[in-house]
C-alpha cells in the first residue's frame, strides 16, 4: 500500500551506499524519495551488477570495535541513527576477526530489496547527464567516484572547479577449495575474537625472508596496467596498489598488509614467519577469500602469475582477479555548506565518496546525513547538524572545512579524501586523561587507548543526545 504524504518529493541520483542511505533516512521521516540509478541502463568499469550499494572493492566495514576505534564508533553512531546499510551489514555479516564483513552479494541484494520495497521511495533506472533540474528543488547527488562524463562535466560547469581524482584499486578473490591448507591455517591477528568470528576467521600464508624478496622482486617487475588517460592521478594513501607498496621500499609491506605479528604458524609454531599474506572470507558460504591489502593494477595475467608464488596458493583459482578504477570527488571545503548544500544552488546536495569521504561506512554515512538534512528543509525545518564530538559530526567538519590548506599548493590539491579517525576528534577536555589507581608507569600506548575509549564514550554519549534515543553500552577493551 502506498503511504500518502503532502510533501513533494526528494530527487537522489545514484543508488550506491550514499543514496540507499539517504533515500531510506528521507523516506522514514514520511519525505517520498525518487531514486535515480543508471546501472540498468547504463554500467560502470567496476560494478558487475544492477543491485543497489554493490561493494565493488573490499567486503570488510573495517573494526566493529565502538570502545577504541573510530570506524566502531561510527558504525555504532549509524545504528543509533536507523542505518539501513549497518542493518543490512550486520545481518549478512560473515566472520571476519574483529572486523565487520558481510557477504556481498546478500547486502546488496538485502538493501536493494529494502529500498524497493518501502511505499515511499520510487527507484527510476535511468542515466541523469546534467544537473538537477531547478524544479527539483530538493536533490542529492551521490553518484559516487565512478560519476558518469555527462554528470561530472554538468558539476564542473556549475562549480567552475575540476574536479579531483585518484587511483582506486580492487583486490582479488581467491575460491577457498584451491588454497592449500597443509601450507596456510586459519587464525585471527592476536586471535581476535569479533562479530560473527572465532578468532580464526583468516587464512593466513607464510613466507620465510627468501620467499618474501622473490615476491617483492616479482611485483616490482610486473606487467602492470598503463597509465594514459589516468597520467599524473595521484594514489590514495589508504588503498595503494601493492606493487606501489613494494616500489617504495622493500620492507614496506612486511610493515604493512604482510606483517607477521600476531601470528603463529599451526603447521611449525616455533619458527616465525617473516611475512604472512591474509586472506578474509568474502561470502557466507565460505567459499571466496579475498587477498586483504592486495588491491592491485597488475594486468591479469601477470597477477596470477605473481599471486601464486605465495606459498599456499601455488594452485590458486581466482573468482576475481584485480582491477583499477578511477575516483572523482570535489572540493567540498570550498564548494558545499556545513549541510553538504551546494552554495550555489540550495537545495541541491552532495553526498558519499564524491565529496571527499573514503571507505564504505564513511560514504554511508555521509549519505545518512545528506538525506536528514534534506529531509528537514523539505518540511520546513532547520537541518540539525550533529555535534562535532561525533564520528558523524568529525567527518562532516573534515568534508565541509576541515582540511589544511596548503601554502605551496593551495586550492584544490589541499583537500584530500580521508577515512574517519580519532585525528578528526576534537580533543577532550583538560584532565580528561587521569592515571588510573595503582598503575606506577602511564603513558605511550595505555595513555592513547585510554585516550581513545574517552573520545569513543564522549561521541557515543553526543551522538545519543543529538538524535534523542539511548546511547549503546559496552565492555571497555582491555
Amino acid at each position: 500500500m502506498t503511504q500518502i504524504t503532502s510533501h513533494s518529493p526528494i530527487h537522489i541520483i545514484g543508488g550506491g551506499l550514499a543514496g540507499s542511505e539517504a533515500a531510506w533516512q528521507i523516506a522514514n521521516t514520511g519525505v517520498p524519495v525518487i531514486l535515480h540509478e543508471m546501472r540498468g541502463v547504463r554500467g560502470t568499469e567496476a560494478h558487475k551488477t544492477d543491485d543497489l550499494a554493490e561493494l565493488v572493492c573490499s567486503n570488510s566495514f573495517r573494526s566493529d570495535d565502538a570502545t577504541s576505534n573510530a570506524v566502531g564508533v561510527i558504525h555504532a553512531e549509524m545504528r543509533m541513527a536507523g542505518s539501513l546499510i549497518m542493518a543490512c551489514a550486520d545481518k549478512h555479516q560473515v566472520p571476519a576477526g574483529g572486523a565487520l564483513a558481510v557477504d556481498r552479494d546478500g547486502f546488496s541484494a538485502a538493501v536493494t530489496q529494502a529500498v524497493h520495497g518501502h511505499p515511499l521511495i520510487t527507484v527510476v533506472r535511468e542515466e541523469i547527464q546534467g544537473l538537477p533540474p531547478r524544479q527539483w528543488d530538493q536533490a542529492i547527488i551521490a553518484t559516487g567516484p565512478l560519476t558518469a562524463p555527462g554528470l561530472a562535466s554538468a558539476i564542473q560547469a556549475e562549480t567552475g572547479a575540476d574536479a579531483l581524482a585518484f587511483f582506486d584499486a580492487i583486490a582479488p578473490i581467491v575460491y577457498r577449495e584451491s588454497i592449500n591448507m597443509d601450507v596456510c591455517w586459519y587464525q585471527s591477528r592476536y586471535d581476535k575474537v569479533g562479530p560473527g568470528g572465532t578468532g580464526r576467521d583468516y587464512i593466513n600464508c607464510p613466507m620465510d625472508q627468501a620467499q618474501y624478496n622473490a615476491f617483492i622482486d616479482a611485483l616490482i617487475a610486473g606487467d602492470a596496467v598503463g597509465f594514459k588517460e589516468w597520467e599524473g592521478t595521484p594514489y590514495f594513501d589508504g588503498c595503494l596498489p601493492i606493487e606501489v607498496m613494494a616500489e617504495r621500499g622493500r620492507e614496506t609491506l612486511r610493515h604493512g598488509p604482510m606483517k607477521p605479528m600476531g601470528l603463529t604458524n599451526a603447521h611449525n609454531p616455533t619458527v616465525k614467519a617473516y611475512a604472512v599474506v591474509q586472506l578474509r572470507q568474502d561470502n557466507a558460504l565460505g567459499t571466496l577469500y579475498n587477498m586483504v591489502g592486495f588491491q592491485t593494477k597488475l594486468k591479469y595475467g601477470a597477477q596470477a602469475e605473481i599471486f601464486r608464488l605465495i606459498p599456499g596458493l601455488e594452485n590458486a583459482e581466482f573468482a576475481r582477479l584485480g582491477g583499477l578504477h578511477r575516483n572523482t570527488y570535489i572540493n567540498s571545503p570550498t564548494l558545499l555548506d556545513r549541510s553538504l548544500a551546494l552554495k550555489s544552488r540550495p537545495g541541491l546536495r552532495f553526498a558519499g565518496q564524491i565529496t571527499g569521504c573514503e571507505g564504505y561506512v564513511e560514504s554511508a554515512s555521509i549519505g545518512l546525513l545528506a538525506g536528514r538534512f534534506a529531509a528537514a528543509e523539505r518540511k520546513g525545518e532547520a537541518p540539525s547538524l550533529p555535534p562535532s564530538t561525533t564520528a558523524l559530526g568529525s567527518l562532516l567538519n573534515h568534508i565541509t572545512g576541515g582540511h589544511i590548506v596548503s601554502d605551496e599548493e593551495p586550492g584544490k590539491r589541499s583537500f584530500q579524501p580521508m577515512n574517519i579517525n580519532f585525528g578528526l576528534f576534537p580533543e577532550l577536555e583538560p584532565g580528561s586523561i587521569v592515571k588510573p589507581e595503582g598503575v606506577k608507569r602511564f603513558r605511550g600506548k595505555d595513555k592513547t587507548i585510554m585516550k581513545r575509549q574517552l573520545i569513543a564514550k564522549r561521541a557515543l554519549a553526543d551522538c545519543a543526545k543529538w538524535l534523542g534515543v539511548q546511547a549503546p553500552v559496552f565492555a571497555e577493551s582491555a
